[in-house]
């Protein structure tokens, strides 16, 4: 069993999908996984988000997203990111909570890392 890490910085449809699809298909192959949103990929931790926005390639967020909350993948919410951006924990999907860079380092520090 591997360790990934995924690590979403955008606010952007195709990254965000990407990055789910990827995560939740490490976590069906029975892989420890982690995410961790930081910069502009904080919104996505908003569980008021629109998640169906197709990609390029016909899937969206919503695709895989909910596996995800569902199996309780934990999701580290980049603190100072989500406080200046006016974003709270209860406005989370469930699986979500606020953390720090220290953290996400030792997360990498064991962990093959993904980032979009």
């Amino acid at each position: 069993m591997a360790n990934f890490l995924f690590v979403l910085s955008k606010d952007d449809n195709e990254s965000a999908t990407r990055c789910f699809q990827f995560a939740k298909i490490a976590h069906e192959k029975g892989n420890k996984v982690n995410l961790f949103f930081i910069d502009d990929g904080v919104a996505w931790a908003n569980k008021n988000s629109d998640l169906t926005i197709k990609t390029v390639t016909g899937d969206c967020p919503r695709d895989y997203l909910p596996y995800l909350v569902e199996n309780e993948v934990e999701t580290g919410i980049c603190t100072p990111c989500a406080k200046n951006r006016q974003m709270d924990e209860a406005d989370f999907f469930t699986n979500m909570q606020l953390d720090g860079g220290p953290h996400l380092i030792d997360m990498a520090a064991e962990a093959k890392v993904f980032n979009f």
